[in-house]
């Protein structure tokens, strides 16, 4: 299983439903620094430090700093989706799919409906 980390915007009830899928996941808020307007560029560099795949909603910026900066542990950026345990059960059949996350960016979008 995969370790993660979870950016400030990323839903709890998605970090909730990866746990129960055995992924260990922390959130920004479990390290303290949530509130603080923390950099994206600081968040990755966290997730980096700590050897995990960052899990964000922030695309935008994440797939930027992908682009200039590919040594990571991976990064999933996904769209919002009120389907939590949907979302939670993509980004698990993302995270098999891809095997080794090292440098990759993995999209986790909402399905069409």
């Amino acid at each position: 299983m995969a370790r993660l980390y979870s950016n400030e915007n990323f839903p709890l009830p998605v970090v909730e439903e990866l746990r129960r899928l055995g992924h260990d996941v922390i959130t920004i808020q479990e390290t303290g620094k949530a509130g603080q307007a923390v950099k994206d560029e600081v968040v990755l560099e966290c997730a980096v430090a700590d050897e995990r795949t960052l899990l964000t909603l922030n695309r935008k910026h994440f797939i930027r700093l992908h682009s200039g900066r590919p040594e990571h542990y991976g990064i999933i950026v996904c769209t919002v989706d009120g389907d939590f345990p949907g979302q939670a059960a993509r980004i698990n059949a993302a995270i098999e799919e891809a095997g080794d996350l090292h440098r990759h960016l993995i999209r986790g979008n909402r399905p069409p409906r």
